[in-house]
């Protein structure tokens, strides 16, 4: 697993420190977080500064957003190697019973053949269900 230090520069985003606490916050859970629990994990870090490195990491393919439904946009690191093209693509998984959101990095959203002249920019696939903490 990359370390904030090189995936920051593998995606030539200069170092700061608050860059660093967010991302070190993102990559130690399995599940996304929203701006607000992103707050709550670290209150010592302004709220605008957090937002601000949010935009920062996802308009340079750090992290990827997730509308799973919720309301709250949720945020995840993208996976070693994603450029947030069509091929990278996949499907969350939205527990409906704890509001956490899982990336399934295994599961691809299937090649949508498009009418001439349409370009994918973006696709939610969001499966909702109980994760396997809540399943039990």
């Amino acid at each position: 697993m990359q370390t904030e230090e090189e995936i920051l520069k593998i995606k030539k985003v200069k170092n700061t420190a608050v860059r660093t606490v967010v991302l070190r916050h993102l990559l130690s859970l399995e599940k996304a977080q929203s701006l607000k629990d992103i707050e709550n994990a670290l209150p010592y870090t302004d709220r605008s500064s957090i937002f601000r490195t949010l935009k920062t990491f996802e308009e340079n393919k750090v992290i990827h957003s997730i509308e799973d439904g919720s309301g709250m946009t949720k945020y995840a690191v993208c996976a070693e190697g994603c450029n947030c093209d069509p091929k990278d693509l996949h499907y969350h998984f939205y527990c409906t019973n704890c509001d956490k959101t899982f990336c399934l990095f295994d599961v691809p959203i299937p090649n949508i053949q498009l009418p001439k002249n349409f370009k994918l920019q973006q696709a939610n696939m969001v499966v909702k269900g109980l994760c396997d903490n809540c399943n039990r």
